[in-house]
């Protein structure tokens, strides 16, 4: 489904803080979202290659759910990226060392960040979104975004 220009996949559950995570049996895949990617490069303005490093967590650790567990930077931004669900990293996205450009062109598919073994997914699963739930964060803060732009036109005058 698509909010505005931002691409959101049904199977997959979100966090306010843009990252997702899809259940694969006993382990999940994580990364983060078409939102979170464009914001991080300036999507208006630059190509989805301009996502230049990433910072990816070491296989073995353990991670708590909220943490930062990866560092994205473009040419534009540096963000982190907190982990949606606690375990221990068994898997990371070594691609993205070589080509962190893929996390702007495949943010869902090839740009996972990292999979997970989870110590406490379902607890943790009830503090996730569903798409539905995120289209509707992602709203919100679009409208929020839009209103702050108008507010700014008309304290330069160019808006009425």
């Amino acid at each position: 489904m698509k909010v505005n220009s931002y691409e959101v996949l049904e199977e997959l559950y979100y966090t306010e803080r843009h990252s997702w995570v899809k259940i694969e049996g006993e382990k999940c895949r994580v990364g983060v979202t078409d939102y979170f990617q464009k914001m991080v490069r300036g999507w208006a303005f630059r190509k989805p290659t301009d996502i230049v490093y990433v910072g990816l967590p070491q296989t073995g650790l353990t991670v708590k759910r909220g943490e930062p567990i990866a560092s994205i930077e473009s040419a534009k931004a540096v963000s982190d990226m907190y982990t949606p669900v606690s375990g221990e990293i068994v898997e990371v996205n070594s691609e993205l060392l070589d080509n962190p450009g893929v996390i702007g062109e495949s943010p869902y598919k090839e740009g996972w960040i990292a999979i997970i073994k989870p110590s406490n997914l379902n607890s943790e699963a009830e503090t996730l979104m569903t798409a539905e739930d995120y289209k509707k964060h992602l709203e919100s803060l679009i409208d929020i975004r839009n209103r702050e732009y108008m507010e700014m036109l008309k304290e330069v005058g160019l808006q009425e």
